[in-house]
């Protein structure tokens, strides 16, 4: 008799409970809600649309995968005081070995700033004064202030993908290498080597 009578209560119980009711919920235009929490609801939906924007630095057009199409001969490369130094210290000819690692026509270009850091220098870099003055020599003019060539060249070469630059400066070929597609020319071991250069262009590298 108990075993039956606890039976039917469990029975009643299973079948008073309901199943998958849902929660009434005031819509925001209820007019029963006060415009205070109206207001918090509307800036909370407004909060959750909110998306950050990413800034992405625009690659250059010149730009085939990591290849840059504005290379080719004759090919522009603009020389340092450092590459200058150097190729008079292993006693080397700018224009000719230029054209003996990349096997084609080369024109080297100097700007303002970096003919004007070699006047100041004096006396020690009269050659390299007397080099960059030689007519196979295309002068490039500088707007900015000062004499100081570095920020030049990185900045001419980030506007500008048509230029190999030509240097033995470490600080600076560290800079040039944060550039995509810019290949730089150096001396090592007593003959001018290219870097980032593809390799369908047949130039040596170290």
């Amino acid at each position: 008799m108990y075993s039956f009578q606890t039976k039917t209560k469990k029975s009643k119980k299973i079948l008073n409970k309901q199943f998958a009711v849902m929660k009434k919920t005031i819509k925001p235009t209820d007019t029963r809600i006060k415009e205070e929490k109206r207001t918090i609801i509307k800036k909370k939906k407004n909060e959750n649309k909110t998306v950050t924007v990413r800034q992405v630095a625009q690659t250059s057009s010149a730009l085939f995968f990591q290849f840059n199409t504005q290379l080719g001969p004759p090919y522009h490369i603009l020389v340092d005081t450092n590459f200058i130094s150097f190729s008079i210290k292993y006693k080397m000819d700018v224009v000719q070995n230029m054209m003996d690692c990349l096997y084609a026509k080369c024109i080297p270009y100097v700007t303002d700033c970096i003919v004007g850091e070699l006047e100041k220098l004096g006396q020690k870099y009269k050659i390299a004064l007397k080099i960059v003055k030689d007519p196979r020599f295309q002068r490039i003019q500088c707007m900015h202030p000062g004499t100081y060539a570095d920020d030049c060249l990185v900045q001419r070469v980030t506007q500008h993908k048509c230029y190999i630059v030509a240097t033995c400066d470490r600080d600076l070929k560290r800079r040039i290498r944060k550039i995509p597609g810019v290949p730089i020319m150096y001396i090592a071991q007593r003959r001018y080597t290219i870097e980032r250069m593809p390799d369908a262009y047949g130039a040596p590298k170290k």
